[in-house]
């Protein structure tokens, strides 16, 4: 009886593990070029980041960007509370988030990395408007309406390392985010990632 008791128990405890391993928040990709600020909690450069320091891969939300998916305010994060330090303008215990310098109008490197590969809608690329307000938290009215670099992916699986390369947007100067989203084809999510660069 004690053994029968005690194989059940194991039985539980496994199909809980594999249940919480295969559930959305063990998560998927981010970008590390230019580098993320879940990126930048993960590696250590940023501290104090609560969750996403060990689930840089976790920030999914639905997809349907811009005109659904994460509301405003909370994009850098998908919407997800456990990951709101990355909403702040400023990185945990103030200051500025670390940037990557690039040069407007140049060709650049994007490089997601994946835990998980889904099939895949696309890649798209944001940035924010020419004098936006870098002190609040990410908002659409501060992004360029338009994606300025996008890659389909026709419903194909990516590698664990996937790199494009496209031309950044002219005109641009001193700090901005681009806002990178991975559009899965075969759930209703999407992942995001915020890089903070400065032109």
């Amino acid at each position: 009886m004690r053994k029968r008791m005690y194989a059940a128990a194991v039985g539980v405890a496994t199909l809980g593990a594999l249940t919480l391993s295969t559930g959305g928040a063990t998560g998927h990709g981010y970008t590390d070029s230019p580098i993320s600020r879940q990126k930048l909690c993960a590696n250590g450069s940023v501290t104090g980041c609560g969750a996403i320091q060990w689930e840089p891969q976790s920030v999914e939300g639905p997809k349907g960007f811009p005109a659904s998916g994460p509301a405003d305010g909370k994009i850098c994060s998908a919407g997800l509370g456990q990951f709101n330090e990355l909403n702040s303008p400023t990185k945990p215990g103030g200051g500025a988030w670390p940037t990557t310098k690039l040069t407007s109008g140049a060709s650049q490197t994007f490089r997601w990395q994946f835990t998980a590969r889904h099939r895949t809608t696309d890649f798209k690329y944001y940035v924010t408007k020419n004098g936006w307000n870098d002190s609040q938290p990410l908002t659409r009215a501060a992004l360029d309406s338009a994606p300025f670099f996008t890659v389909p992916y026709n419903s194909q699986q990516p590698p664990a390392t996937l790199e494009h390369t496209g031309r950044l947007p002219g005109g641009k100067s001193g700090h901005h985010v681009i806002l990178a989203v991975w559009t899965i084809a075969d759930t209703g999510n999407a992942f995001y990632a915020c890089s903070d660069v400065t032109f």
